[in-house]
């Protein structure tokens, strides 16, 4: 099949949406797949005729991930027509040439469902959740709102917007998280006024709302979601500090086992929540939910992840692994799945 893997774009996950790129495309030439790899952003500037039956690397120039943000000024400033619209030179076209874009986008307007509302309205069939579940599950606001609502059990938390006068105070300490984010870019944990003040001032940054929770000390872990049916549970426990950018993605910071040594009735437990989260959602495909648990053993659901990360440090190929299924097969799977909705 013809397919466009589309990575990039200019949000804070980046690098990380490069990253699971590259190895999405090296997958599927592997499984004798006619795959570009095109930045959503940068598009493609050169002659896109036969784009498909290149001999080209596209995953040639992509770099590891680094401990920080990426430069998006510097990324800006390489688009020739100055940066206008979110859709580089050529990218829909291309995409409208595919028989299906398989989305290795992470973070604003790839994980949103902004660019799941667009294919949509163009025909162009696609990986991951529709448009509904993406926003749905981008907005940590509105995601609590339907955890509350369905039962799910999560973290005590408020939503505050710029200039909100607090009338309610989550004790210390607690977390402080942009409120439509991911990779944990713009999370903080405060234990006093100044670090309070200091992770407001951060996570606003990235938005005009954000999120702040009850912070709960304890094990950390994820549960992937394919096609309503749970994965193996993983846990992930970091050298130092807690599961944040650099801990997710850099090599050796975090240990992480699958399946997750806890008695069976807890990740049963994990697993069943993880499905019902999917559901709540109105999630489709596949999707990964994130989990604590804490001293006294109970678990509380902190997000779900719409487009998981496909790197080389990834949770989800992790848990498929462990469920019977390698990375090929796994976007095999997925590819699958997206092409199943498109027929209806």
């Amino acid at each position: 099949m013809k397919i466009v893997v589309l990575a990039g774009g200019i949000s804070s996950e980046r690098d990380v949406s490069l990253s699971s790129g590259g190895m999405i495309y090296r997958a599927l030439k592997k499984n004798g797949h006619q795959a570009i790899l095109l930045d959503v952003y940068l598009g493609c500037e050169g002659d896109a005729e036969g784009i498909f039956e290149k001999e080209t690397d596209w995953a040639a120039q992509v770099g590891a991930i680094g401990e920080e943000n990426p430069d998006l000024e510097a990324v800006r400033a390489l688009r020739k027509d100055g940066g206008k619209g979110f859709f580089g030179p050529q990218v829909l076209d291309i995409c409208q040439r595919a028989d299906c874009v398989f989305l290795a986008l992470h973070g604003a307007n790839g994980e949103d469902g902004r660019i799941q509302a667009c294919f949509e309205l163009m025909g162009i069939p696609y990986t991951g959740a529709d448009c509904t579940g993406s926003c749905l599950a981008m907005d940590k606001g509105i995601t609590k709102d339907l955890f509350a609502a369905y039962g799910v059990p999560a973290p005590a938390g408020i939503r505050l917007r710029k200039g909100d006068v607090e009338e309610r105070r989550i004790p210390y300490p607690c977390i402080v998280k942009a409120c439509c984010g991911g990779s944990s870019i713009g999370v903080r944990i405060a234990r006093d006024d100044l670090e309070y003040a200091e992770a407001k001032d951060e996570a606003f940054r990235y938005g005009d709302e954000v999120i702040v929770e009850q912070y709960i000390k304890g094990r950390e872990f994820s549960v992937g979601v394919m096609d309503g049916k749970a994965l193996p549970v993983i846990e992930m426990a970091p050298k130092e500090g807690f599961y944040d950018y650099r801990n997710k993605y850099q090599a050796g910071t975090t240990v992480e086992t699958c399946p997750a040594q806890v008695p069976r009735e807890q990740a049963l437990r994990m697993q069943g929540i993880a499905e019902q989260v999917f559901r709540v959602l109105r999630l489709r495909s596949y999707a990964r939910m994130d989990f604590v648990m804490s001293a006294q053993g109970e678990i509380y659901c902190l997000e779900a992840n719409t487009l998981p990360g496909m790197t080389p440090t990834s949770l989800l190929p992790q848990e498929a692994v462990a469920a019977g299924m390698d990375f090929g097969q796994l976007c095999e799977e997925i590819l699958r799945m997206a092409l199943a909705e498109a027929r209806g």
